[in-house]
């Protein structure tokens, strides 16, 4: 495999991990922002345990994502497989 395409594989990996990082850091924000929050989501949602429980969903989604991602990143700038495989 020449060099340039693995250079590239290595790129579009760390842009696509840090996408991914972006996407679970603004979950998680929103279920932050929903769980503090609720009276303005009230309107969407009839049942306030509903609320409660999608926002602690979230919350909890999109640090994994977050996390996700993170190690992505640090995989792909490191070309560590195990950190890849995470």
């Amino acid at each position: 495999v020449p060099m340039g395409v693995l250079s590239c594989m290595k790129y579009l990996m760390f842009i696509f991990n840090v996408l991914v990082f972006a996407g679970g850091t603004c979950l998680a924000g929103v279920g932050v922002w929903v769980a503090v929050d609720p009276a303005g989501f009230q309107d969407i949602v009839a049942s306030k345990t509903v609320l409660s429980a999608g926002a602690y969903l979230l919350l909890a989604l999109g640090i994994a994502l977050a996390l996700l991602g993170f190690l992505g990143c640090c995989g792909a700038l490191r070309r560590s497989r195990a950190l890849l495989l995470v």
